[in-house]
């Protein structure tokens, strides 16, 4: 199993405010938006090498956000490695496949792959 890249998500209740923070106060760029018009439900920014993620929800949450060539696979390992899976693998919308898990310390991991390589 490859695992390709991992960044943080945080959901936010007020995602216009967390992106004018973090775009306006500290610099970031943004390098992706879903949807790509009107009120964002996603954004990932970029400060130098590093990346984050901000996702429009209720509460404020971390996400632990993990990229693997093949979400099905990586799903089978994490469980058999004592992960607790929250969200079995589905396909997304936007041309993910994604599961949520929680490593065995509790921390939760948003686990994707693209639907081309899923």
């Amino acid at each position: 199993m490859a695992y390709t890249e991992a960044f943080p998500v945080m959901t936010v209740s007020d995602l216009p405010a967390a992106l004018a923070f973090y775009r306006d106060q500290i610099g970031f760029t943004e390098e992706y938006r879903f949807p790509e018009e009107g009120e964002p439900a996603f954004v990932t920014l970029t400060l130098g090498t590093s990346r984050l993620s901000l996702a429009a929800g209720e509460t404020a949450e971390f996400d632990f956000c993990i990229y693997a060539d093949d979400c099905d696979a990586a799903v089978q390992q994490l469980r058999a490695a004592g992960a607790e899976v929250l969200e079995e693998p589905s396909d997304q919308p936007w041309g993910e496949r994604m599961a949520r898990l929680r490593d065995p310390s509790g921390h939760r991991i948003l686990l994707l792959s693209t639907l081309d390589d899923a």
